[in-house]
């Protein structure tokens, strides 16, 4: 004979977030993973194929700047254009979407420039001086 089956009480997952609260971090999603901003600006200057764009975001590996760019393409951010031409380039564009995030990425720019430090060690060396020194 089987034990009779207990049921357990569903618990509920925490409420939904209210829809501005929702947008913001999709936003920090997107700007969160790395090299989104990068490319953002790389084509903030213009349109540029892939080795232009290596030049205007180093750092980014081809592996991750081609996934970035996919990313960004299926978002509505960038716009592919493919040009003919042996070998194919492809010209990738900021499109209207994408020009849309330059000011508020400008703003969070100018704003982690005056509150956040460039460093690890500039952060403990502010926390020192912020903090109260005991006299002996």
């Amino acid at each position: 004979m089987t034990p009779p089956r207990t049921q357990t009480a569903h618990q509920p997952g925490p409420p939904p977030l209210p829809e501005p609260l929702e947008a913001l971090t999709r936003a920090s999603a997107l700007l969160g993973t790395r090299g989104t901003g990068l490319v953002i600006t790389a084509l903030a200057k213009g349109p540029a194929d892939l080795h232009l764009l290596r030049e205007r975001a180093p750092g980014l590996s081809d592996g991750l700047l081609t996934r970035r760019l996919r990313e960004m393409t299926a978002l509505g951010l960038v716009a592919p254009t493919a040009h003919p031409g042996t070998p194919t380039p492809t010209l990738y564009t900021l499109a209207s979407h994408g020009k849309a995030l330059l000011i508020p990425l400008a703003a969070l720019t100018v704003w982690a420039q005056d509150h956040l430090p460039a460093t690890a060690s500039e952060e403990a060396r502010s926390a020192q001086r912020d903090r109260p020194r005991a006299h002996l």
